[in-house]
């Protein structure tokens, strides 16, 4: 896992982003969480609340740390993410099976969705949204007014640092049918850079990709498996999200490794 970067603001770099473009329970208000996933309805997880708006019915697809989706594109590959020139490196390698190229891998509860020819150094548990606020000039210009946290405490006095991102790191809730799982942002896409009305708005705005049967987000092996995505590597699967606060996270497979590193470009 990578040491926080520090020191003086750098020049932008071309932007690296996600292939698209390129014994435990916790208490929820509904009950406890399983090894597995919660055992809230869809709709009582949808009805909880919490302090940011839902996004209802969003395509996601899958990617994972290592893939090579086009070795023609800036962005066609995991190797390296739009916060990590070495993702691969600081993830610890492959996430999924070597065949030789890197490919995914079915996950289940069994062994908590981790690989199962590796051992994350960082969280299995990632995913990425249109969003790049370090990389893309429009997004990092206006993150310290558009991004709901921007002015708390631990982001607070960073909007000129190219060395931070405020989004890198931050906690999601997903929920498909009757499953409820949690990851930690680690990559931006699908398709745009920018689309701060689909991921901060209130009005549950559809994203502006168009790609990929408009996805939304891309998520990691590890939530595909948690959710009980009908494909491993498809572009028909749905889900709701909205950002949570790390105190909100309960316990479950998704705490087992915690990303905290920062921006490594």
């Amino acid at each position: 896992m990578n040491a926080t970067i520090s020191g003086p603001a750098s020049t932008p770099q071309q932007p690296r982003r996600s292939r698209r473009s390129t014994g435990f329970a916790g208490l929820l208000a509904c009950g406890l969480v399983l090894l597995m996933a919660s055992g809230c309805s869809h709709q009582e997880s949808l009805a909880q609340g919490g302090n940011y708006p839902w996004h209802r019915d969003i395509v996601a697809t899958t990617f994972w740390v290592g893939e090579i989706f086009d070795a023609t594109a800036a962005d066609g590959s995991q190797v390296y993410s739009t916060y990590d020139n070495d993702w691969e490196a600081s993830y610890g390698g492959c996430d999924g099976v070597l065949t030789p190229e890197c490919n995914t891998e079915p996950r289940t509860a069994a062994n908590g969705y981790m690989p199962t020819s590796m051992t994350p150094k960082e969280n299995p548990f990632y995913l990425d949204l249109p969003y790049d606020d370090v990389n893309d000039p429009k997004a990092f210009a206006e993150r310290s007014t558009v991004i709901p946290w921007a002015n708390e405490p631990d982001y607070a006095g960073q909007a000129t640092n190219r060395n931070f991102s405020y989004m890198k790191n931050r906690w999601v809730k997903l929920v498909m049918n009757d499953r409820v799982c949690y990851g930690q942002i680690e990559d931006a896409g699908p398709g745009q850079y920018h689309d701060a009305e689909y991921v901060f708005g209130s009005n549950d705005a559809r994203p502006v990709n168009k790609n990929f049967n408009g996805a939304g987000m891309d998520v990691s092996p590890a939530i595909n498996g948690c959710l009980g995505f009908s494909e491993l590597d498809g572009e028909d699967d749905r889900l709701s999200w909205q950002f949570v606060d790390e105190a909100d996270v309960p316990a479950g497979p998704w705490r087992t490794t915690v990303t905290s590193s920062q921006v490594n470009n």
